[in-house]
């Protein structure tokens, strides 16, 4: 059956419209219209011929009379049980109720089931799909295409369109409160103080702590040069009142100088007492984390604390902000690493795929699987999706589509039963003349 793509008229085109159809159908139906002419023509031109050579045969015309006609009568039998044939399918000949008639309008539903069962045992079982989807190779020949540069720009330029636009639709609103409800949720189920435990006991143990160390006694001993009359005065205003007062400034002098003094030997000194007693502070600390029940109670109830202030909750919420625009920025600038990451990743997936085939056999066997599981899963939705709509479209108008895309080989079926009947019918008058005498 041929397919012609043209432009739908202004009319249903549904078989089961009221409507002239598209023009395309409008030109098979002329089409149709034609060949019945011309087999219809042709039986009476047989019947015409046959009625001449009756009237030649008695009007002693000879023999050769009796053998048109033969051949004609026979061609004119041909022709009428064609055309019963090929009229019977769409509708009742002559109006006549004969039985098994009119085919395709009174068995348009069993049609369309059949035509549904045929499909789903034929097309959508597991062994057709599978043999199929093997012989077309689509692993190998997916990967000779993205293998080509221009098509892997294609998929990422279709990837980048596609991940703005998902952004574009999703609200920000909705987004930030699913982020802050998983992170805080999976926060509160996850206990934190063995895995901080673990973190700081292997920091101390490779000493890493030892710059964050460095840096504050570097700091301190800064602040403590540049802040040395705040110190005094704090210390001398701690003084009890009946102490005089060059007392107290010499306290005050004594204490910063000490304090100066040890801070500068903790900040020069690696090996400082002071150092290793916040060494085994730390090292104590991290191991009551994994195992101290109290301490890891307490750590729990700080973060719940931390976790449900609302500067938080809005610092959580606002980082989608960030990580959105930072996407969109990404996916529209071609240049972007973001982008140049993916090409450069499905040019490496496509050249493995054309190239390694145990690649191609895996991706072959999950396209498989998911081609069977949806054939399988959902072969009654798909078969019925025929059934009902056959069964959803009007009886005549369904005749009338189908005539038009199969009417013109049936009308060549007429044809070649009036000249297959003439030449039968020549063939036993023939063999009756020779064998009667």
């Amino acid at each position: 059956m041929e397919r012609t793509q043209t432009t739908s008229v202004p009319h249903a085109a549904q078989p089961g419209g009221t409507g002239p159809g598209t023009a395309a159908d409008q030109d098979r139906r002329r089409a149709v219209r034609r060949m019945k002419t011309l087999a219809t023509g042709l039986l009476l031109v047989v019947a015409l011929i046959y009625v001449l050579a009756k009237w030649a045969g008695a009007a002693g015309a000879g023999g050769w009379a009796g053998y048109v006609a033969a051949a004609a009568e026979a061609g004119m039998v041909g022709a009428l049980a064609d055309w019963f044939a090929v009229t019977a399918l769409f509708k009742r000949p002559m109006g006549l109720p004969i039985p098994h008639t009119a085919i395709i309008p009174t068995k348009k539903d069993q049609l369309g089931q059949s035509l549904g069962e045929f499909v789903g045992e034929n097309f959508l079982s597991d062994e057709v799909v599978r043999r199929r989807l093997r012989s077309v190779g689509i692993g190998r020949r997916l990967g000779g295409w993205l293998a080509e540069p221009r098509n892997a720009d294609r998929v990422t330029a279709e990837l980048s369109t596609a991940l703005r636009g998902a952004l574009t639709v999703l609200r920000d609103a909705d987004v930030q409160a699913v982020v802050g409800e998983a992170i805080t949720r999976r926060a509160d189920a996850q206990e934190i103080a063995p895995g901080l435990g673990a973190l700081l006991g292997k920091v101390v143990a490779d000493g890493g702590h030892r710059r964050v160390v460095d840096l504050v006694c570097a700091r301190a001993h800064d602040w403590l040069v540049l802040h040395g009359d705040s110190v005094m005065s704090a210390v001398s205003g701690g003084a009890p009142g009946w102490t005089p007062r060059f007392v107290d400034r010499k306290v005050g002098d004594r204490v910063y100088k000490e304090l100066l003094r040890f801070v500068t030997e903790m900040r020069d000194m690696p090996e400082h007492p002071a150092r290793g007693a916040l060494d085994r502070f730390l090292t104590d600390f991290a191991t009551d984390l994994r195992t101290d029940p109290d301490t890891r109670a307490r750590v729990e109830r700080l973060k719940s604390e931390v976790l449900g202030r609302g500067e938080v909750q809005d610092l959580i919420a606002s980082a989608w902000g960030s990580v959105r625009a930072m996407i969109v920025a990404a996916a529209e600038d071609e240049h972007s690493e973001l982008r140049q990451r993916a090409r450069a990743a499905l040019l490496s997936l496509g050249r493995r795929l054309a190239r390694d085939e145990r690649l191609q056999g895996k991706v072959d066997g999950w396209l498989e699987g998911a081609a069977v599981y949806v054939v399988t899963t959902y072969q009654h939705e798909i078969t019925a999706l025929i059934t009902d709509t056959v069964a959803s479209w009007d009886a005549e108008q369904t005749s009338r589509k189908i005539e038009a895309h199969i009417g013109r080989d049936l009308q060549f079926i007429r044809i070649n039963g009036t000249v297959v009947g003439a030449l039968a019918g020549l063939g036993i008058y023939v063999v009756s003349r020779v064998f009667g005498g």
